[in-house]
């Protein structure tokens, strides 16, 4: 389904904005959107991108980004650029700050959207110079935005809150907002399977993503590994996606199974491997909103996060939580605090299988016969 179509920008009307955001007279500055920094909520933000694209099209729309996430700008349509600039999270950083606002102001741009609340991620454009600043009050920015958003509180999800910004203020919400998408070009899908050696390789594929930030949003190793063998047994190739800090747990799942660990420091690998895929598990993290955005059909596991909250805009083939009733879910924590993790632990191998097989029945009908034990 095209959300994207639900959006009728012709319904709204401007009229009495003085605002860059409240008008499209023919206006070409870029403008620039400073998006959170979680691969997850990057993904997210091109919502913002594509709304944008939709009320300015004559405006480029460019991303401030991290060297983490600068590989996804390639693969969002309608962004021109990745402003790659990775300023540290616990200090001010003032000459960075006063080096990023110089880019920033080479560019031209007349209007920034700053979605994170903090004072920090409007400095540059502040300090650039950037006519129409827009954010959400947050800590203390009544001098540095100059188009000051209240009600945040009142948008629960976060999808929300960023596309707000992109709206003049006050607007009425609509029911849906665009889709992210990430799209790969079958070309690059090609070279990519090439050079890794899966070209000659027949199987169906399957990726599992076992990472997230905290300890408490991952499925157990365990339960990986069972999952990447009854897989492998099926006759299935099994990919383990992540950063670095997944590694030593690729390695030991792959060292108990026939997985292929793909973990490495560039995301541009898991984003080409997701693209490939067949299908794909992952936990609530940054790459189960890659999946869903490449549009490969994808089960996510959520134990201490509300799927409503923080699921991917974009259809899942499946959404697995315990069937265990527990007070204390959803916490939204990235650690455990009554420490037994049973919002995880009790997710039993065998639902995330069921899952799995009905996923791969639905787009590979071949796979009616076929049972994985």
């Amino acid at each position: 389904m095209n959300y994207g179509s639900h959006i009728d920008m012709n319904r709204h009307s401007y009229h009495g904005d003085t605002g860059e955001l409240g008008r499209n007279d023919g206006n070409t500055s870029p403008i620039l959107i400073v998006p959170y920094f979680w691969i997850g909520d990057f993904v997210r933000c091109h919502s913002v991108v594509r709304l944008l694209r939709q009320r300015f099209p004559n405006r480029p729309v460019d991303m401030l980004a991290t060297t983490l996430c600068a590989p996804l700008a390639d693969y969002m349509p309608g962004v021109r650029q990745a402003v790659v600039a990775d300023l540290p999270r616990k200090r001010l950083a003032l000459a960075q700050q006063f080096a990023l606002a110089a880019r920033l102001k080479r560019e031209a741009y007349g209007t920034a959207l700053v979605m994170p609340r903090t004072w920090k991620s409007v400095l540059a454009p502040y300090f650039a110079g950037i006519p129409e600043r827009t954010g959400f009050i947050g800590e203390a920015r009544v001098v540095l935005l100059n188009d000051l958003r209240r009600g945040e509180k009142r948008l629960p999800r976060m999808v929300d809150r960023c596309c707000a910004l992109a709206l003049p203020a006050g607007e009425t919400l609509p029911a849906d907002w665009p889709l992210p998408e990430l799209r790969v070009l079958p070309e690059q899908a090609q070279s990519w399977r090439k050079e890794r050696g899966f070209d000659g390789e027949r199987r169906p594929v399957v990726a599992l993503a076992p990472g997230a930030v905290g300890p408490a949003k991952r499925w157990p190793k365990e339960s990986y590994t069972a999952l990447a063998r009854r897989l492998a047994g099926g006759g299935f190739a099994v990919w383990i996606l992540g950063g670095p800090n997944e590694k030593d747990l690729a390695t030991e799942i792959a060292s108990e199974s026939k997985a292929r660990d793909l973990t490495g420091h560039d995301l541009r690998e898991a984003i080409l491997a997701l693209s490939c895929a067949n299908a794909a598990v992952s936990n609530d993290s940054g790459l189960l909103h890659v999946a869903a955005a490449l549009g490969t059909p994808v089960i996510g596991i959520f134990g201490p996060t509300s799927p409503w909250h923080w699921a991917p805009l974009n259809p899942l083939a499946g959404t697995i939580e315990t069937k265990t009733t527990l007070s204390c879910r959803p916490c939204h924590k990235p650690v455990c605090r009554l420490v037994h993790h049973r919002c995880m632990r009790d997710i039993a191998p065998d639902q995330v299988i069921a899952a799995v097989e009905q996923t791969l029945m639905a787009v590979m009908p071949d796979m009616a016969t076929k049972t994985l034990v």
